[in-house]
C-alpha cells in the first residue's frame, strides 16, 4: 500500500475519538494495521481499550464513516484484535501528555 494512502487513512483514523478518553484512535494505539487492497477494501485491525467497551459499536461504526470519505476505500472490513492486549505504551505522546499518563 503506498505511503500516501496509509498516510490519509491514518488522518482519516484521527477524527475518531475515543468517548470516554476523548482522544483520538489513532493516538491511542488502538489502530494496529490498515491495507488496502485493488478492489479498495481497507481492511483495519484495532482493539478497543477494554473488552467490554461499551462504545466499541460506536467506534467501529465512526471508523466507517471516515473511512468511507477516503476516495481510495470502496468498503471497510474491521477486525477487532485483543493480541497484543492494548496498554499504555501503545500511545502516542500526545495521548500520554493529554492524559497526564507518563
Amino acid at each position: 500500500m503506498e505511503e500516501d494512502l496509509k498516510d490519509s487513512i491514518l488522518g482519516a483514523l484521527e477524527m475518531v475519538i475515543d468517548p470516554e478518553l476523548g482522544i483520538d484512535i489513532v493516538n491511542l494505539g488502538l489502530i494496529y494495521n490498515v491495507n488496502v487492497d485493488d478492489e479498495g477494501l481497507c481492511t483495519v485491525d484495532m482493539t478497543l481499550t477494554s473488552m467490554g467497551c461499551p462504545m466499541g459499536p460506536q467506534i467501529m461504526n465512526q471508523v466507517k464513516e471516515v473511512l468511507a470519505e477516503v476516495p481510495e476505500v470502496k468498503d471497510t472490513e474491521i477486525n477487532i484484535v485483543w493480541s497484543p492486549p492494548w496498554g499504555k505504551d501503545k500511545m502516542s505522546r500526545y495521548a500520554k501528555i493529554a492524559l497526564g499518563v507518563s
